[in-house]
């Protein structure tokens, strides 16, 4: 049996390659939007992909399921469980198999068993795979984003990111009775999940790519809980900010992905026609590192810069999937591979891109920064609010005397409600990276006296009075 792992970092997603060498055939599990590294795998180990398959309605990115069918004329493998709800609305492309618990399909040699594991998802299903060619008894169990390292699936996706009401309760409900099936079998069995630590489809989860069954029934939090009301207040207890975009990839995967070779070409556009985009309305993501959007940009751009290699899921918190994008990119970007990774959350409305050269040639404004020490002279100001854009759980930790928290992602909801325009707002994070995202964000609602603070938590914990 032939086993690949493919990791994208940017979104924390894992998915697999399982060949059988002696046939020739290939199953890809949770394939990504962008196909061809397990095109090039597949060729490089001298298989064809045969089959895809996914566990689950995938919120958090674009399903690469369709366009790797459509590229491979492999068979697709999709869940057939959960209510009417949470049915797969693309079933005329007449390549797709619908499963449930219990069902068995074969790769080569290699047998695939279906087990439906609601509690994330309610269509949720898991692959558990045996080589029958050298063993009667199963290796290991594709579990999606049932079992992680360390953690579980978080049942409330539905409730909070899609605005399905009463929703996270009967999930978590869900989760406690699919584990406890799991409990019964066999410690040995391995365990290869669909995301590693820093997805937002959990709350602990841990960074190595595998482990075992055993291994997560002795250590992993999930497991401990023998109360079906304990562990439901538990599961649902410190769950991370959902991010807004999960609820349109709900809507895109359930209704099936566009196709790439239908999306339009992106060209570079001028100057003028970035102005006359911000003045319609348009939302501009500038790319640029904020040290250079501090120093100049266009005004009413948000900077989500393309230092972190994560930029992917802030920029999912503002786009308008119903409005076209456009951006600015540093003059040595590389601009097919920006458009790869925002089309894996489903921005592929991209209607323009301005180099940085190009941006330089009107008029710009600048980013005031603030230092921890300098603020700790301004803190006693009547009116000076300290703006902590990082999660709830991050601020409970610890944080400025006085701050007020507004993760970053809801800003743009909560801004006018909250926050004084007559005031000097000062935003600050664990790094600077996400404060200077929302400080642009707040020049670009109409705040004028905004000032980011870049220093480390490590800093201003030290300089600042904290609580």
């Amino acid at each position: 049996m032939l086993l690949r792992y493919f990791y994208d970092k940017a979104l924390a997603q894992a998915s697999y390659l399982v060949g059988c060498v002696a046939t020739g055939e290939a199953l890809v599990i949770d394939p990504s939007r962008d196909i061809q590294p397990y095109l090039d795998t597949a060729r490089a180990e001298g298989v064809k992909i045969t089959h895809v398959s996914e566990t689950h309605i995938h919120a958090d990115y674009v399903s690469g399921s369709r366009e790797l069918a459509s590229i491979t004329g492999a068979q697709m493998y999709l869940s057939d469980e959960g209510n009417a709800d949470w049915k797969y609305q693309y079933l005329a492309d007449g390549n797709i198999t619908l499963i449930r618990d219990g069902d068995v399909f074969m790769v080569g040699n290699i047998k695939v068993e279906v087990f439906h594991t609601p509690g994330h998802t309610p269509e949720h299903i898991v692959f558990m795979i045996t080589d029958t060619a050298g063993a009667d008894k199963p290796m290991g169990i594709f579990t999606g984003d049932f079992i992680f390292a360390g953690d579980v699936g978080r049942p409330d996706l539905l409730e909070e990111a899609a605005g399905i009401v009463n929703t996270k309760e009967p999930g978590a409900r869900d989760m406690f009775h699919s584990l406890a099936r799991f409990k019964t079998m066999p410690d040995y069995l391995q365990i290869w999940p669909g995301h590693g630590a820093g997805s937002a489809c959990g709350k602990a989860l841990g960074a190595v790519p595998s482990t075992t069954l055993g291994y997560e029934k002795l250590f992993n939090p999930a497991f401990q809980i023998a109360d079906e009301n304990e562990f439901v207040a538990w599961l649902l207890d410190g769950q991370p900010e959902a991010p807004f975009y999960f609820a349109q990839m709900k809507k895109v995967n359930k209704e099936g992905p566009t196709l790439l070779n239908d999306l339009s070409l992106v060209k570079a556009i001028s100057r003028q026609a970035l102005d006359e985009a911000l003045k319609a309305g348009a939302l501009v993501l500038d790319l640029r590192a904020q040290q250079a959007f501090g120093a100049a940009h266009a005004q009413g751009s948000i900077n989500v810069p393309l230092t972190n290699s994560g930029y992917v899921n802030y920029v999912g918190w503002f786009v308008d999937y119903n409005k076209p994008t456009y951006l600015v990119i540093p003059d040595d970007a590389n601009i097919q591979m920006i458009l790869t990774t925002l089309q894996t959350i489903g921005v592929d409305d991209v209607a323009g891109y301005v180099t940085e050269s190009e941006l330089l040639t009107g008029t710009t404004e600048q980013l005031v920064t603030i230092s921890a020490s300098e603020l700790a002279g301004r803190l006693a100001d009547e009116k000076v609010l300290v703006i902590d854009v990082r999660g709830k759980g991050e601020y409970e930790v610890n944080h400025i005397d006085g701050a007020l928290n507004i993760p970053v992602g809801y800003l743009r909801r909560m801004a006018d409600d909250h926050l004084p325009k007559d005031y000097m707002l000062v935003t600050n994070c664990a790094s600077g990276y996400r404060s200077a995202i929302a400080a642009s964000v707040l020049r670009a609602m109409g705040y004028e006296n905004v000032l980011n603070m870049p220093d480390s938590s490590a800093i201003w914990s030290q300089t600042l009075p904290t609580v």
